[in-house]
């Protein structure tokens, strides 16, 4: 029997408000720690934590992915330009999170050290693959993240307008309400 699921599955919705909650979180940190000076008790473990916590979401996001494509989901409601707007905005989003967790491996492996992961693992260093690579990367690194939050804060706009306008499910899907 092939029935159209109504919500997302309780692991999709919990890995979409964990992402949600983690990308605010690692923008504020990142923004925070970048003023941090060596005399600052926080200038060794924010960016330590900031460098896990990126870790960890890759590895999420990733199987985020993967799960996306095993597990059915809802359809997308609205009018064609609507529906094909998300879908752009979707992939723009899983695009940026992949190209922030490069370019933030880029920047904190280019003097050849790895990126200790809360203690639990290491992950190796590549070493500088191109001149001025953490500078590089940094402003990219910068650009990405105002981006993500920009179009993240569109996708949030764009589902309260479903809810409170068009007054369909788009929300309450991700919400796993009926």
């Amino acid at each position: 029997m092939n029935q159209e699921r109504k919500t997302y599955d309780g692991l999709s919705i919990f890995i979409h408000w964990l992402t949600a909650v983690t990308v605010i979180g690692l923008f504020a940190v990142g923004l925070w720690m970048v003023d941090l000076n060596y005399y600052s008790q926080w200038y060794k473990p924010v960016p330590h934590w900031h460098k896990s916590v990126g870790i960890c979401l890759a590895a999420l996001t990733l199987f985020r992915l993967v799960w996306k494509h095993i597990k059915k989901q809802p359809s997308m409601e609205g009018e064609a330009w609507e529906i094909a707007a998300a879908k752009i905005a979707h992939s723009l989003i899983y695009l940026l999170l992949l190209s922030l967790f490069i370019s933030g491996y880029l920047i904190s492996t280019a003097d050849g050290r790895v990126i200790d992961v809360f203690d639990w693992f290491a992950v190796p260093a590549l070493g500088e693959l191109f001149p001025n690579q953490a500078d590089i990367a940094g402003e990219v690194h910068y650009y990405l993240a105002f981006t993500l939050i920009g179009l993240a804060s569109l996708h949030a706009l764009a589902a309260l307008k479903h809810h409170f306008i068009n007054k369909d499910n788009t929300l309450k899907k991700m919400l796993g309400v009926k």
